[in-house]
């Protein structure tokens, strides 16, 4: 194995981490207008990837700066192809970030509104373009022999690259419910379980159709990857799951299942990173793509250095808020926070006590002295 095989499976752990850490995150914006009736309801949602979100928005800008770094001809080809998509994606990462910052400055109904559909669209459009995008690398993007994309708008609209594009979106919605059903209580965590029951059914269907078209379709072979295979029982174990309420199996299933669909999507790619559909011999690949192999050198002593440290700290920021969140019953704003600040523990006011009557000045030693004597 090359160092320029490394970096490929290297990129590849940063999309599929993405989207295992991001899906959720993706899942619980688009699903917090319509499980939430109420605004604190829809905090109480918004709440739970609260301290999370933006840390799992990292794991995208180190695949992007690794594909940069690592192998600048397929960055070059694939940005300058995909590149109004990519702008479009910024403009959703953009409009979710001032959300999250944003939708409680002003107490006005329509400016909430607005950015509560921000946050739902913005969280829809992002898993469906770089969906897109990843489905598109497989089945093929006009490039010439200078591995220039020669192609429209229009073409980047492929059909197995739409299917991607809704088989993720549809993947992070259940990653979402099911991850909403370990952090809520109550009345909100029964309705995220019938969401979640309904979001199941339908992941298992669109994800058996990417695997049919994936092999049938692209003609990669009738006998899917042990890893598509994986994805697709974590899947339906999933969906399963959901339904039995074994939120904690359900969750991590459904992570397995999208994690294991995006990692298939490179496994079938390799040893190309971009496919040509004017000529085979167009190709991009691992090999004519990457960067020397000092530069490949000096970013894999980096990366052996802090990759391990950005999981341990992620991994600490998730166990210290595993906590549920609850809607309050009381308060004032409506303003939500962690568990310990809002878990409906309203204490019932205590009788007021009557008052004691007051009881005589005793007489003190000296006085009872003199008493004595007289």
């Amino acid at each position: 194995m090359t160092l320029a095989d490394l970096w490929y499976i290297l990129i590849a752990i940063l999309w599929v981490g993405f989207f295992i850490l991001e899906g959720f995150d993706f899942g619980v914006g688009m699903l917090h207008s319509f499980i939430g009736r109420t605004d604190p309801e829809r905090r109480v949602l918004i709440n739970t990837i609260g301290p999370v979100w933006d840390g799992n928005e990292v794991w995208l800008i180190v695949a992007g700066a690794g594909l940069f770094a690592a192998f600048p001809a397929w960055y070059a080809t694939m940005f300058s192809a995909l590149y109004l998509a990519m702008v479009l994606v910024l403009v959703a990462l953009i409009l979710r970030g001032l959300t999250f910052e944003w939708q409680r400055k002003f107490d006005d109904p329509r400016w909430r509104r607005f950015w509560r559909w921000g946050l739902t669209i913005g969280s829809a459009l992002i898993p469906f373009l770089i969906g897109v995008a990843l489905g598109d690398l497989l089945h093929g993007l006009p490039i010439n022999k200078d591995h220039q994309y020669t192609g429209g708008f229009w073409q980047l609209l492929t059909p197995f690259g739409l299917w991607t594009g809704v088989t993720l979106t549809v993947l992070s919605l259940l990653s979402g419910a099911t991850y909403l059903g370990l952090k809520t209580t109550g009345e909100l965590h029964d309705r995220v379980h019938r969401f979640a029951t309904v979001i199941g059914v339908v992941a298992v269907v669109v994800a058996f159709g990417f695997y049919t078209w994936l092999h049938v379709g692209l003609s990669t072979g009738f006998v899917p990857e042990p890893l598509e295979a994986l994805a697709l029982l974590g899947v339906i174990v999933a969906a399963w799951a959901a339904r039995e309420r074994a939120e904690g199996w359900a969750f991590m299933a459904a992570c397995v299942g999208i994690g294991g669909t995006v990692g298939s999507l490179f496994t079938e790619l390799y040893p190309r990173v971009m496919i040509s559909s004017t000529n085979s011999a167009y190709n991009l690949t691992v090999a004519n793509s990457a960067s020397p192999t000092y530069s490949l050198r000096v970013m894999t002593v980096a990366a052996a250095i802090f990759f391990p440290a950005v999981l341990l700290y992620q991994g600490w920021t998730y166990r210290v808020f595993r906590r549920r969140l609850s809607v309050p019953r009381v308060g004032g704003d409506g303003a939500v926070g962690n568990e310990s600040d809002h878990a409906a523990t309203a204490q019932p006011e205590q009788p007021e006590q009557p008052e004691q009557p007051e009881q005589p000045e005793r007489p003190g030693r000296m006085e009872r002295r003199e008493t004595q004597e007289t």
